[in-house]
C-alpha cells in the first residue's frame, strides 16, 4: 500500500501503478467556478502530481449556490487563493502553480503550460474558451472543455461526448461554429446537457474584464456535476492511457 494515507482507497480502487500515473500527470484547469473548483479539487483528491490554475475572479454573494470557493466568511477574497489553499491542504506533495489573471487570447501562451497532459477548460467567456481550446489543440495537447450547466435541473440529462456529437446546448452549437471557421470539427472531450435550457435573464455588464453577460439560473448541483464528471473522464482516460503504453512496452 501507498504511504500516503489519503490516498489508501484510491490505490486499492486502481493500484499502485495507477498512483504512480496520476502522480506523474500535469493538468491545466481555466476558470474556477461551479464547475472548474469541483473539477480541480477532484483531480487533487485524485492525486494527480502537477495541476496549474488560472482564474482571475473574487468570491460574490451569488456565487455561494454553487461554487467550492464560496461561503459568506470568503466572500471578496480570490477564488484561486482559496483552492491553493484547499488543494495544498489535501495533498501537500502536489505541485501546483496558481495565475489569478483573466486567461486571454494575447497571453494564452504565457499561461497555458506547454507539458499539460490535459487542458481543461471552464471559463465562460467565449472568445477565451474558443482561443484556450483552438490553441491548445494546435499546440497538439489534449483538450476537455465545459459547456453550458446553467438554465438546467436534470442532472441525468448530463452527457459526455466529443464536442461534434453535442445536441442542445446553445454554448456548444456556438462554439462548434466558431471552431469550424478555424478548421476544428472533432477533438475535444466535452461535457453537455441535452435537457432544453430556461431563458436567461437578458446581459449585464460584469465586474473585471469581459463583455456583458446573460444572467443564467444555477442551482448547487449543475456545475458540480459538469466538474466532476470532466475530472473522472481525464482521469480515466490518463489512466487506461498509461495501461495501454505499458502493455506496448511490455
Amino acid at each position: 500500500m501507498t504511504t500516503v494515507p489519503q490516498f489508501e482507497r484510491t490505490e486499492i480502487l486502481i493500484g499502485q501503478t495507477g498512483i504512480a500515473t496520476l502522480a506523474s500527470k500535469h493538468i491545466f484547469v481555466a476558470g474556477l467556478g461551479g464547475v472548474g473548483s469541483y473539477c480541480a479539487e477532484a483531480l487533487a483528491r485524485a492525486g494527480i502530481g502537477r495541476i496549474t490554475l488560472v482564474d482571475h475572479d473574487h468570491v460574490a454573494p451569488s456565487n455561494i449556490n454553487r461554487q467550492l470557493p464560496a461561503l459568506l466568511s470568503t466572500i471578496g477574497l480570490p477564488k484561486i487563493d482559496i483552492m491553493r489553499e484547499r488543494i495544498m491542504n489535501i495533498n501537500p506533495a502536489c505541485k501546483l502553480t496558481t495565475h489569478q489573471v483573466f486567461l486571454t487570447t494575447e497571453n494564452m501562451l504565457d499561461y497555458v503550460p506547454a507539458d499539460a497532459d490535459y487542458v481543461i477548460d471552464c471559463i465562460d467567456s467565449l472568445n477565451c474558451k474558443v482561443a484556450l481550446v483552438s490553441t491548445s489543440l494546435q499546440r497538439g495537447l489534449n483538450v476537455a472543455s465545459s459547456m453550458g450547466a446553467g438554465n438546467r435541473l436534470e442532472p441525468s440529462m448530463i452527457k459526455l461526448a466529443d464536442i461534434s456529437k453535442t445536441e442542445m446546448c446553445p454554448l456548444a452549437r456556438i462554439m462548434r461554429k466558431r471552431l469550424h471557421k478555424l478548421g476544428i470539427r472533432k477533438g475535444i472531450l466535452t461535457v453537455y446537457s441535452d435537457e432544453q435550457p430556461a431563458d436567461p435573464l437578458p446581459p449585464v455588464a460584469v465586474d473585471g474584464p469581459g463583455r456583458a453577460r446573460a444572467v443564467n439560473g444555477t442551482i448547487s448541483y449543475m456545475p458540480p456535476l459538469f466538474g466532476l464528471m470532466l475530472a473522472g473522464e481525464v482521469i480515466r482516460r490518463l489512466l487506461a492511457s498509461q495501461s495501454t503504453s505499458t502493455t506496448e512496452s511490455i
